[in-house]
């Protein structure tokens, strides 16, 4: 399971989002976010190289806050024709020098989502070690393995990861708060993964994370 280092990280997180965020179509709020941290969850690497989070942050830059749903990956070295994808560098107090990229595009991240939603998996706590997030919730219909291979796509509703039968992994990048009660799964949708965060009234929210919609068979 994840290990959560006490430490410091120069800059920190919500410092690289600030610069980065505004350059993503998805993002609505202002030139300059004013980001707070409302939640999220880790998933683990098999290999124990690369960590993996889902980070909620909070922005009131604009008119309404707003919760955005950003995955990230940590890695120790750079990786080889992502460049595209790094959202920044930073140093941390026990690991050393992190590359921090957008994980749609680390293939690490996608495998672990994949079977997060195939039920292999479970989410592990975002800054808790060795423990389980027991609000996150993966559901999926039908059989097969979700693929892994996807081209990625930003637009203003989010990150679409397209595979080439047709399947569609798509990321929520904005959290909208579902009603009370179980979420059903998304019309349409073959999988989806639910999580919480938290309002900047200090309420709890659920929403769905990511959705899949599985290709024709070929």
């Amino acid at each position: 399971m994840a290990v959560i280092h006490r430490t410091t990280v120069t800059p920190t997180k919500l410092e690289l989002l600030t610069s980065w965020l505004p350059s993503r179509p998805w993002y609505g709020g202002g030139a300059e976010p004013q980001l707070a941290k409302a939640g999220g969850f880790r998933l683990d690497d098999p290999e124990g190289e690369v960590g993996i989070e889902f980070m909620v942050v909070t922005d009131t830059s604009g008119p309404h806050p707003v919760a955005y749903s950003v995955p990230l990956t940590y890695r120790g070295a750079a990786l080889d024709g992502a460049e595209h994808a790094l959202v920044g560098t930073m140093e941390h107090g026990v690991l050393g020098q992190r590359w921090a990229y957008d994980g749609c595009h680390d293939p690490v991240l996608v495998a672990q989502l994949g079977a997060l939603i195939e039920g292999r998996v479970q989410a592990q706590a975002q800054s808790i070690s060795d423990a389980l997030d027991r609000e996150v919730v993966a559901s999926r219909t039908g059989a097969g393995s979700v693929p892994t291979d996807f081209v990625v796509t930003d637009d203003r509703e989010g990150t679409r990861l397209t595979a080439r039968d047709g399947t569609t992994l798509h990321l929520h990048r904005v959290l909208r708060p579902a009603p009370d009660g179980p979420l059903p799964p998304t019309e349409g949708a073959t999988g989806q993964v639910t999580g919480a965060w938290q309002l900047p009234d200090g309420t709890r929210a659920r929403g769905v994370f990511a959705r899949l919609h599985t290709g024709p068979r070929i």
